[in-house]
């Protein structure tokens, strides 16, 4: 039977969840996840998760934080000028912002804390920190990218 490795893009229906139980993602309802395995296109544990199933196989995985999104890093934490919201927003501690970068690319951003003049926004992906589970179905296995020798 056809094990899943890595260069394999395949199919697979996730239920995502954190230790607490709460889900963050899900699958249902939707068309599969599909990716090619070690390309990065997913984080790091899910790839190692999914690598050998086979089609139709089901299992749960855990992904430490350091194989998924990361620790949280206070580099992520920013300052930002009370003074430069508009007048009429009101910030609370938990809204979520999106910024700009000097580049223009949107950044997501929640508001941390609130001081005098200053508000710490947490620009951390919001998983940062957290072990994971999926629980995960292998739906299909298509197959890595054909490799082409020139000589």
């Amino acid at each position: 039977m056809q094990q899943v490795k890595s260069g394999d893009t395949i199919k697979v229906h996730y239920h995502g969840r954190l230790v607490s139980g709460e889900t963050f993602d899900s699958s249902q309802g939707r068309e599969p996840l599909e990716f090619e395995v070690g390309s990065g296109m997913v984080i790091p544990g899910f790839d190692n998760g999914v690598t050998g199933m086979t089609i139709g196989e089901k299992k749960t995985i855990h992904i430490p934080a350091d194989q998924a999104y990361g620790p949280k890093s206070a580099e992520y934490m920013v300052e930002f000028p009370l003074n430069q919201f508009p007048p009429d927003m009101k910030p609370e501690v938990g809204m979520p912002l999106t910024m700009t970068t000097a580049q223009g690319h949107p950044v997501q951003v929640v508001i941390a804390e609130i001081k005098e003049e200053v508000v710490i926004l947490d620009a951390n992906h919001p998983l940062a920190g957290q072990d994971l589970i999926f629980d995960l179905e292998l739906v299909e296995i298509k197959g890595g990218s054909p490799l082409i020798i020139m000589p």
